[in-house]
């Protein structure tokens, strides 16, 4: 009985922070109060444009919610001032129309509202098609604000979910998505594996590619939770850490996939043989094995938040990187012996050295190590060129807080 309540549950509870079923429920409560308010408020008998605006304002994230709110409101605002303009001037006919619109995209252009510049129309044709045009502008315009504020407050008082974990979870999915076909590559190594088989693990390593574009979005979604978030202290690196971690998956990927063109290729010279000896191959599967566990410890390890689990997957990542290290000597030694007794394809059999050496590299602790430093350095850098009166607020009180501890010693 208790397992037959125990997965609707986790469903249920999985269900309330899926980005579409988050979204829904708030842009429908948003939109709801922002009406409300409306009928109060505004002179129109249905102020639609306020649960409109709201329902276009609020978003998933906070950062999104603030960015996109400012812009909707601009260009409402464009759009009814340029109705208003050409209602003084020339009225509504159908010339008259096609350079409203003309206009309105321009002004939408020059306001950098972006994604919006087609609201800057939308607005100037309602409020041009009515009659009562200067009552219908202000009452336009305070239904937005109106809209836009609902919109902003709503996710400024119920501040949204962190989608770290989601985004995580997605990487590891591709982690692990990386470990399959690693293991099914590494499995044709020992033997005799014809062209098409071969050619399919390279179309399968292609593929990726669209995973990788996948996992991205979801990280970006990530990354606007994180920022101007009250939930969150230490966004910044957060971000870092699962940008670092996919750049390095990604890389990975991309050697995968060159890998299986090596194999590929090697397989189209050796038709009616094995890839490689019996001993070198089965050296090269272990190798691909070895590296694929670490590829999932490796994703575990960067979206890992509590530091004792952190530093558990730090280590059980370094061990598999080293055991990978001496398979990786070994298989050297063994494809240095077979070219000296035949140096067919040599090019070939280097080349998948030369890849496997770039994975080990990449997921090596201490390179992780200095590309995090790297990046936040940067950033920090960044942040000071963008607002150097901070900046230079910043160094002061540095130097102020040294001279105080040089004067206590």
């Amino acid at each position: 009985m208790v397992r037959e309540w125990t997965a609707p549950a986790l469903q249920f509870v999985k269900r309330r922070r899926d980005p579409v079923t988050v979204q829904t429920v708030r842009s429908a409560a948003a939109a709801t109060v922002a009406y409300v308010i409306a009928l109060r408020l505004s002179p129109e008998a249905a102020p639609l444009t306020a649960p409109l605006t709201a329902l276009l304002v609020v978003q998933v994230t906070l950062y999104s919610t603030l960015t996109t709110g400012v812009r909707r409101v601009n260009s409402v605002v464009a759009g009814v001032v340029v109705a208003i303009a050409f209602s003084l001037l020339v009225g509504l006919t159908w010339w008259s129309l096609g350079l409203l619109i003309l206009a309105s995209l321009v002004v939408g252009h020059v306001v950098r509202v972006h994604e919006f510049v087609p609201e800057v129309a939308i607005s100037a044709m309602l409020v041009l098609g009515v009659t009562t045009v200067g009552d219908t502008a202000w009452a336009r315009i305070l239904e937005t604000l109106i809209g836009a504020v609902v919109g902003l407050g709503f996710n400024l008082l119920l501040a949204p979910p962190v989608w770290v974990e989601e985004a995580g979870e997605s990487i590891e999915g591709m982690a692990r998505r990386v470990r399959q076909l690693m293991l099914r590559v590494g499995e044709q190594a020992a033997v005799r594996t014809p062209v098409h088989h071969a050619a399919a693990r390279l179309h399968e390593a292609r593929r990726l590619d669209h995973d990788i574009v996948e996992v991205d979005a979801a990280l970006r979604q990530a990354e606007d939770s994180l920022r101007l978030n009250p939930r969150v202290r230490e966004g910044l690196l957060h971000r870092v850490v699962l940008r670092t971690g996919l750049d390095t998956l990604e890389i990975c990927t991309v050697v995968l996939r060159v890998l299986a063109r090596t194999l590929t290729d090697l397989a189209k010279e050796r038709k009616s043989e094995p890839l490689f000896e019996p001993e070198t191959g089965a050296t090269l599967e272990q190798l691909l094995s070895e590296i694929a566990d670490a590829v999932v410890s490796f994703a575990v390890l960067v979206t890992t938040s509590v530091s004792t689990s952190a530093e558990s997957a730090e280590e059980r990542l370094s061990s598999q990187l080293r055991q990978a290290a001496t398979t990786r000597d070994k298989l050297a030694q063994l494809l240095l012996e077979g070219v000296q007794r035949d140096a067919r394809e040599w090019q070939l059999q280097g080349a998948v050295l030369t890849e496997v050496n770039r994975i080990l590299d990449e997921m090596d602790t201490e390179h992780r190590s200095r590309r995090l430093l790297e990046e936040l350095d940067l950033h920090t850098r960044e942040q000071r060129e963008r607002m150097p009166r901070i900046g230079r607020l910043w160094e002061r009180l540095r130097r102020k807080r040294r001279a105080a501890a040089g004067r206590s010693r």
